[in-house]
């Protein structure tokens, strides 16, 4: 019988037919949904016999849900990942009128999935600028929920410009020009807090040696620097035993966790001279888009790169992958489907099947090493053969079981 997952102490309770909502998203998310459903629901028999499977069920949101409900986010489809707890995206397409200012942004808000998780790890038969790829392997915890994408924005030559840049005058002294838009970027203490600490409460779980806080509070000192100074509290104040920060040991953790902190701009030089010195890290939302697409960069690009929306106090988790629609090659059997196949896997190992999730990483990497890839891949790295999306699944189901 099929069932709902439930989150109980702490924990996800999970049933042998857990049903899992899915959205196929727009231009080539239905592609790549299918060939990833394909592939968990191969690995799944495998890893048990038959005795687990899941029950797929369908949210609608993006072009789809607008031409079906009129809504580009229907309530139900909200209600649908609250209720189930955790649920796989395609990419959406953001409507360019309408007032939402991105559909993936109000999902994590509505959701409150604080974290935005993307781990960047190379393997062989991926491209790389690198002459050591092999030495990144790292997960980026993203805040979600503020910064600029929460942010507040007025226009130049407004009246509600007028307005903001006649109170700042007036109560601080600032003095703004007419032809200024000004924008409003929130970070706060409790944000910044539970982030850091998911990123701990990670390292400590996969046994991870680092954590890396990014921030440019050199110059936004009470916001970006106020982030790091709190991600500080909650190393000495929660994870004392587990963790410490450079200052206070100098770079001689013993057996802690070592916790360091990157001026941003700096971060972007480190990842590629040092990337070896960066396992977790936990950054502000804008920050964090760069780093993770930066990152990306190094192992493949935003191709092959999973991602998660993470709640860990109530249990949810909204998996994705981090690319685009790209409606110019939807339809044609050119889509990759690696990114979103990985963040199944990584659904996977939040339901706690890490049986299932290691049998799709080993056959998609196993795929990739033998030189079948779609054509994103085959243009860069000399020696392949590029395939289709259809000959690929079918490459990586081969290797299963």
């Amino acid at each position: 019988m099929n069932a709902s997952i439930t989150f109980e102490d702490g924990q996800l309770r999970v049933p042998d037919r857990p049903i899992v909502p899915f959205i196929a998203g727009d231009g080539i998310g239905p592609e790549v949904w299918d060939a990833t459903r394909q592939a968990v629901d191969a690995a799944v028999r495998d890893a048990y016999d038959g005795q687990r499977e899941i029950a797929w069920t369908e949210l609608l949101a993006g072009e789809r849900a607008h031409q079906e409900t009129g809504s580009w986010l229907p309530d139900e489809t909200l209600t649908g990942i609250a209720d189930h707890l955790v649920a796989l995206k395609g990419p959406l397409t953001t409507p360019v009128a309408g007032g939402i200012r991105s559909l993936n942004v109000t999902l994590r808000r509505e959701l409150d999935l604080y974290a935005n998780v993307r781990p960047v790890r190379w393997f062989p038969g991926l491209p790389s600028p690198l002459r050591h790829p092999e030495q990144v392997s790292a997960v980026i915890f993203r805040e979600n929920t503020e910064d600029v994408y929460a942010g507040y924005e007025v226009p130049a030559h407004s009246s509600e410009g007028d307005t903001l840049r006649s109170m700042l005058r007036e109560a601080f002294g600032w003095e703004l020009t007419a032809d200024t838009g000004i924008g409003i970027k929130p970070v706060s203490e409790h944000a910044s807090k539970r982030l850091v600490r998911a990123a701990l409460r990670y390292a400590q779980e996969r046994q991870r040696s680092r954590v890396t806080l990014v921030h440019k509070g050199n110059i936004m000192k009470y916001t970006e620097g106020a982030f790091r100074d709190w991600g500080w509290e909650v190393v000495r104040e929660e994870f004392a035993d587990q963790a410490v920060t450079w200052e206070d040991c100098d770079g001689e953790p013993g057996d802690r966790i070592l916790v360091l902190d990157r001026i941003a701009d700096a971060m972007f030089q480190d990842i590629l001279l040092n990337p070896d010195q960066h396992q977790v890290i936990a950054t502000t939302n804008l920050n964090g888009d760069y780093l993770s697409d930066a990152l990306a960069a190094q192992i493949g690009g935003i191709g092959v790169s999973p991602g998660a929306n993470l709640n860990d106090e109530e249990g949810r988790g909204l998996y994705e992958a981090v690319h685009g629609t790209a409606p110019d090659i939807a339809g044609q059997d050119l889509a990759n489907p690696t990114a979103t196949m990985f963040s199944a896997e990584m659904l996977l190992r939040r339901i706690g099947w890490g049986e299932a999730a290691d049998i799709i990483e080993s056959a998609v990497e196993r795929t990739v090493a033998a030189g079948v890839v779609t054509g994103d891949l085959a243009a860069r790295v000399q020696g392949t053969r590029a395939v289709g999306t259809r000959e690929f699944t079918d490459a990586v189901l081969g290797r299963i079981g």
